[in-house]
């Protein structure tokens, strides 16, 4: 009964330079867990919002469950997130800042019950993210050179 990734948000790494990571408990209904563990999970578009003390997670699109009936949930409706007093007090801190918000980064299993990793974040500007391309490219060319020269 390990860790298991139920669905990664890829592209937070890309458009967000991403700083602290906290865990989170997602608080969801029985049809949204079935789903998840389905595979119908997708944070693209979702990101949190701390209002009057608590968290919230908006706008992650969770699929109806496939034997669900007319009580099947909502796809994108908002879903409290369960965290420490003391976690909700550095992340409203952090959040107040310009420039900064939080995004889920994935959606997981721990122990058989769903958790989100969710990331204070910072907007990457165009050139940004072509300077982290430049280095992905570089890295990967100097580990390939190391690589032939231990062959050669």
């Amino acid at each position: 009964m390990g860790e298991r990734d139920a669905a990664v948000n890829r592209a937070a790494g890309h458009n967000y330079f991403l700083t602290d990571r906290f865990e989170c408990g997602v608080e969801l209904r029985g049809t949204e867990v079935k789903s998840i563990r389905e595979g119908k999970a997708n944070l693209k578009d979702a990101y949190g919002l701390i209002n009057n003390g608590e968290a919230f997670l908006l706008n992650a699109h969770i699929g109806p469950f496939s034997h669900g009936n007319q009580m099947n949930h909502d796809s994108t409706r908002t879903r409290r997130l369960l965290l420490h007093k003391e976690e909700l007090r550095k992340l409203g801190i952090k959040t107040k800042e310009k420039g900064f918000t939080l995004i889920p980064t994935r959606l997981y299993f721990r122990r058989g019950k769903v958790k989100c990793e969710l990331a204070v974040a910072k907007g990457k500007q165009d050139w940004d993210k072509r300077e982290t391309e430049r280095k992905r490219e570089a890295d990967k060319e100097a580990r390939a050179a190391i690589v032939r020269s231990q062959r050669a």
